[in-house]
């Protein structure tokens, strides 16, 4: 049995642990046994926590013996992307000049998920800055996806999607500024929710500046899981407030009472993009399966995500220039500055009047579609508009990075508007896992995980057939 605990969900571990079926060291070294199998060839982890993680065990089983207070994770294997800090741990996000950037404390993620008794095993590999959508740097090298060599594991948290999918340990921790968290797990055939910009506290104790205002309003802490339950249970944990983040919102995480059914709107609006008919099969049967399981669904019109996502071409590349840019240009590879350079010209990049005019702009933008989410309060939509990509394709030329981001605009439009998503594994494009997303209104990421629900009650989970070939 012992052999076999990597494969369990958190859910299963935490009930396990608590009714002492098996000891928290023994998870933990079941855990840290598959990170030793296929970690070498997979990259996932590239930093290793694992003799803290022994000591981490043992110290939770001294605890549940002496019948100490058990948080919700006691005993959970977790990792950890290496752009959040952990406390006397190196936060590089992927960047040999920041090698030795070590966390004078943990951050607010951190924090909770110790605190509910999670068991660090490893810091997971992130690109350049965490601002490519695959998973390479010069520093820690480059994360494959389990599933083909060739294929991008996603990013910026491609660590933890590969991760997640290869089975080591049920919860990882991502971040998402315009689809790290769900990139991943569109690639890696894993699942994911990006919460509500405030729902989840995000600080960093060894930044040495504030991060630009449309980063705190589009980027997100969250969790990679393989099943919707450990997502509900890691993304509640890491959602306990933290006073470091004066933007974090005390909303109730499992919602309100809602006025009749939960309408879902679909919508295949491609926006010019040539979809994949991979994706559109996904959606339909997304939509079967919800219909199937009581919702009622409904092909509608909805607000524009091409206006969203041209506010984030033209109006968040105008702040990354301003911040990111100068530390790229310094510190960052060729590949990474070649990239930016193509980012810059993805749309019409504003001046500081239009930053400014643009950040009013995007109120009215987030109005209509609180509007029309309060009519239908889930929208099932495509993520990727194209099967997952080549693992370099990004850094091939201009044209290659554009159509990441053309395919993507539901994914960077979503961030735009500060809405939770989710992403869900549904089936294959061109041989490769490829999934849908459920977007929702703000703070009602409980009605994202239960459509969620829905749809994995009817449908394999991917990670069952990835694990007969590694």
């Amino acid at each position: 049995m012992t052999r076999d605990l990597w494969r369990r969900s958190a859910v299963d571990l935490a009930r396990g642990i608590r009714q002492r079926e098996y000891s928290v060291v023994e998870v933990v070294e079941s855990v840290l046994a598959r990170i030793e199998h296929l970690n070498p060839r997979l990259n996932a982890i590239s930093f290793d926590c694992s003799e803290d993680a022994r000591a981490d065990a043992a110290a939770a089983d001294e605890a549940l013996s002496r019948g100490d207070p058990l948080g919700p994770l006691h005993g959970v294997p977790v990792t950890i992307k290496e752009n959040v800090d952990q406390k006397g741990k190196p936060t590089p996000n992927g960047i040999p000049a920041f090698a030795d950037l070590i966390a004078p404390d943990d951050a607010p993620v951190v924090a909770n998920l110790k605190r509910a008794g999670a068991i660090i095993t490893g810091r997971t590999n992130t690109p350049e800055l965490s601002m490519r959508a695959t998973t390479d740097n010069p520093l820690r090298g480059r994360t494959l996806n389990p599933w083909s060599d060739e294929a991008s594991p996603g990013g910026s948290s491609g660590g933890a999607g590969a991760a997640a999918a290869a089975g080591f340990g049920p919860i990882h921790h991502g971040n998402d500024i315009g689809g790290s968290l769900r990139f991943p797990s569109f690639a890696c055939g894993v699942m994911t929710v990006k919460p509500t910009q405030g729902r989840v506290p995000a600080y960093n104790p060894s930044a040495a500046v504030e991060r630009g205002m449309l980063a705190q309003l589009m980027s997100v802490q969250g969790a990679i899981c393989r099943e919707v339950a450990d997502l509900r249970l890691a993304t509640a944990v890491m959602a306990q407030g933290d006073c470091r983040d004066p933007w974090w919102v005390p909303a109730p995480f499992d919602g309100w009472p809602d006025a009749g059914p939960v309408k879902v709107a679909v919508t295949r609006e491609a926006y010019g993009y040539p979809m994949h008919p991979g994706i559109t099969e996904a959606i339909d049967r997304a939509a079967a399966l919800l219909e199937a399981g009581g919702y009622p669904v409904e092909e509608v019109a909805t607000p524009s995500m091409l206006d969203p996502a041209n506010g984030w071409f033209d109006v968040a590349t105008y702040e990354i220039k301003a911040t990111l840019g100068p530390i790229a240009r310094q510190v960052g590879s060729e590949t990474l500055q070649n990239i930016f350079q193509w980012y810059y010209s993805l749309g019409n990049m504003v001046d500081a009047d239009g930053y400014r005019e643009a950040i009013a702009a995007r109120t009215a933008m987030t109005r209509e579609w609180s509007i029309f989410l309060q009519r239908y309060p889930l929208l099932l939509s495509p993520f990727l508009m194209r099967p997952n990509f080549p693992w370099n394709y990004d850094a091939q030329n201009e044209a290659s990075a554009h159509d990441v981001f053309r395919a993507a605009i539901y994914s960077v439009g979503v961030n735009y508007l500060g809405l939770p998503a989710g992403v869900m594994p549904m089936g294959q494009a061109a041989g490769l896992p490829a999934g849908v997303q459920i977007i929702g209104g703000r703070f009602r990421e409980d009605l994202i995980l239960d459509a969620m629900a829905v749809i994995e009650s009817r449908t394999e989970r991917p990670s069952d057939q990835l694990w007969t070939r590694l």
